[in-house]
């Protein structure tokens, strides 16, 4: 019992001596630990300056909808030309956690990755898409091509034992099936990291922001954007609606123009038959007249609907109401160097401190004893 209650008194002391251990050997080996903590330093203040640079613009929007039920005083001027909106409801709600969706849809993206953009070094505007597939516009970045050969190594490894494919499967003009080419595709992934869009339910706003290497470039594309994702809100909100319009319109055409032929042609029955009192034209007159009324009828209630199917497209059309809108950066936001600084000094320190714990133990199991010439014990 006694000697337990020594060893358990003695580990302490014994973890207290190898601590000691370990502060003597990185003291003796500070020298190593601040070379291997100025390489990375140097290669922080490297990768700074050689980082691509990035701007960002966006907007705040905050959706609104006549999504409520037709009223008010649309519901009183309807009511004085014959309309009856009462139970009209303007549609299903179309919920703000769905904009990201159509962000990242590919329709979306293609009709994006197709706007003209200004950029600095060339007159004309460019296509998204031509700027980052055309060789002509490819430009040298000793920062990508260190990221590419380096981290992006085992990618670039891969692609090369895989191969680029190159064929393009196309689902033939007029179909709504979806089809993309080779340019296309990393186009539509480069824009993952391009464009974000930010839904706040708690507060009841969209945050919509891009990201491009020039300020002038990256304010046209997030107002692209923002103008786009309005067309697609709005499409899809009044689809139903615009097509009751649609049907509605029409049909009140076709009404109107039958109703003009019977009021044309009794007008003629009529004239042709002034000093006439025969029964079969009183008939006939009586016949033209119904048909008349009939048409001038239906004429008549298809202009109502007519008026209440363009005041349901008018209340159910969606606005997103820009509370910030987009301002051309005049600071970069990527790459924030003076952190990429401290970052890569700390991870030299603690590659520092690693190098002279692992070597011995290293050593060890391979029973190198060269490594250990390396280490001050």
């Amino acid at each position: 019992m006694e000697q337990e209650i020594k060893q358990v008194n003695q580990m302490p002391q014994e973890e207290e001596i190898d601590l000691v251990e370990v502060i003597r050997k990185l003291w003796n080996n500070r020298k190593l630990i601040l070379k291997i903590t100025i390489v990375f330093m140097v290669l922080g203040v490297l990768v700074a300056l050689f980082s691509p640079k990035e701007y960002t613009a966006g907007c705040t929007m905050v959706p609104q909808s006549g999504d409520k039920k037709m009223g008010g005083n649309l519901s009183g001027l309807a009511s004085m030309v014959g309309i009856n909106l009462g139970g009209a409801s303007s549609g299903e709600i179309l919920a703000p956690t769905i904009y990201p969706k159509i962000v990242s849809s590919i329709p979306f993206r293609k009709d994006l990755m197709e706007t003209p953009l200004k950029f600095e070094d060339y007159e004309e505007p460019i296509t998204l898409l031509d700027y980052y597939t055309k060789d002509e516009y490819q430009k040298f970045s000793l920062g990508g091509t260190i990221m590419k050969y380096t981290v992006g190594l085992p990618g670039v490894i891969i692609s090369a034992i895989r191969g680029e494919d190159t064929t393009t499967i196309s689902a033939g003009e007029g179909s709504l099936i979806q089809s993309l080419s080779q340019d296309e595709k990393k186009m539509s992934e480069k824009l993952n990291n391009m464009i974000s869009l930010n839904v706040n339910d708690k507060e009841g706003y969209v945050q919509l922001t891009a990201s491009l290497p020039e300020p002038l470039a990256v304010a046209q594309l997030a107002q692209q954007a923002q103008v786009l994702l309005q067309q697609y809100i709005t499409r899809f909100k009044i689809e139903k609606v615009q097509s009751n319009l649609d049907f509605v319109r029409n049909q009140y055409e076709k009404s109107k123009l039958r109703y003009e032929e019977k009021q044309e042609e009794l007008a003629k029955f009529r004239d042709a038959n002034k000093n006439f009192s025969s029964a079969v034209a009183k008939t006939k007159e009586e016949v033209l007249t119904n048909e008349y009324n009939l048409a001038y009828s239906v004429y008549s209630e298809l202009a109502k609907q007519l008026e209440q199917a363009e005041i349901a497209v008018n209340e159910t059309t969606p606005i997103l109401t820009v509370v910030e809108p987009v301002v051309v950066p005049t600071e970069r936001s990527k790459p924030k160097r003076g952190l990429i600084c401290v970052l890569f000094t700390f991870l030299g320190v603690f590659a520092g401190v690693g190098t002279v714990l692992a070597i011995p133990f290293v050593a060890n199991v391979f029973g190198n004893d060269k490594l250990k010439k390396y280490i001050k014990e």
